[in-house]
């Protein structure tokens, strides 16, 4: 039986697991562990060649967030940030859109996976939504400032 050689420059081979769960795929949550590795190999290979392959000037400053996987492993659905206004995000969205066939072949050719998950591109809006908690929080807590400082007796009078 002859030994199998991984080259250094590549990602190794994903094991073959036999529970395929049917619980919800996101990183975190309750996963395969197939699943998570999928997952977390998804966000750290299409980072990877959204840096260094991708040549449109529409996906400039793309952030990978997060990744969901199918159970059966055939379905991706990878979630990403952009900085920049509303048409900037459509502009990566569509950019992301039309490479993402060559996104999947070259994240086959890394993972060395026998199915490679058809990969859909979802803005992620958590980091937006966070930005606005914490800019309500931060409103909420000047506007209590506010009045504890009008209220103090050692500021006014003679």
């Amino acid at each position: 039986m002859s030994e199998r050689r991984v080259r250094s420059d590549t990602v190794p081979k994903i094991g073959a697991g036999r529970g395929q769960g049917r619980g919800p795929a996101r990183v975190g949550e309750m996963s395969t562990t197939r699943q998570r590795r999928v997952q977390e190999l998804l966000i750290q290979e299409i980072s990877d060649i959204l840096r260094r392959e991708i040549r449109d000037p529409r996906v400039g400053f793309v952030t990978v967030t997060d990744a969901e996987v199918s159970p059966d492993l055939r379905h991706a659905r990878v979630f990403y940030t952009v900085l920049g206004d509303d048409a900037a995000r459509e502009g990566t969205a569509a950019a992301l859109k039309r490479a993402a066939g060559f996104i999947r072949s070259e994240f086959a050719r890394r993972a060395q996976m026998r199915f490679v998950p058809e990969i859909r591109f979802a803005f992620d809006t958590a980091v937006a939504r966070g930005a606005r908690i914490h800019e309500l929080l931060e409103e909420t807590k000047r506007d209590e400032l506010e009045p504890a400082a009008e209220s103090d007796p050692g500021s006014g009078g003679d």
